[in-house]
């Protein structure tokens, strides 16, 4: 009984190669076929890449879905779907056509083979700024920061760096 238990993820989907757009579409889509709900979708951002601003441009959404996977089963099910789009093996943060990850499944605390929350997730406006258009009220499961105070402690730069599009 407790294996179909809906659970409600929060998921990040960035691309700064090719065209980003379609590479996040495609990611929504491949999310679908995989029995994933998709809830509600951020609008899209575009900001600096990290930590090398002179690499090209992100586009990140955020996600709200409704799964009854568990944590590890639903990140190779993301793993699968960056490489299907065609992630390669590359050097930690180099650019990429799709990149997807669980930022926060259920409130829950864990380490392991999946980290959750996110473990950069109070850090990054392109992944604050689309959750809070989703959950005004969404609150870091372990420091219990309100998603206000987390986007206020972001430095004034990486405000301005990121719009709309």
């Amino acid at each position: 009984m407790l294996e179909s238990q809906v659970n409600t993820v929060y998921l990040g989907i960035g691309s700064n190669l090719g065209n980003k757009i379609n590479f996040i579409e495609k990611a929504k889509s491949k999310l679908i076929e995989n029995n994933i709900k998709i809830l509600q979708s951020s609008s899209y951002y575009e900001s600096l890449s990290w930590p090398d601003i002179k690499n090209p441009k992100f586009i990140n959404i955020v996600l709200k879905i409704n799964t009854i996977l568990k944590p590890l089963k639903l990140l190779k099910i993301c793993k699968n779907i960056e490489k299907e789009l065609g992630r390669k093996k590359m050097p930690k943060n180099s650019p990429r056509e799709c990149d997807i990850d669980i930022l926060d499944y259920n409130s829950k605390k864990a380490t392991g083979d999946v980290n959750l929350p996110h473990p950069r997730i109070h850090l990054r406006n392109f992944v604050l700024l689309p959750l809070f258009e989703l959950n005004k009220d969404w609150v870091h499961p372990i420091s219990k920061h309100h998603i206000k105070t987390l986007i206020s402690s972001l430095p004034n730069r990486d405000i301005r760096s990121i719009k709309l599009i």
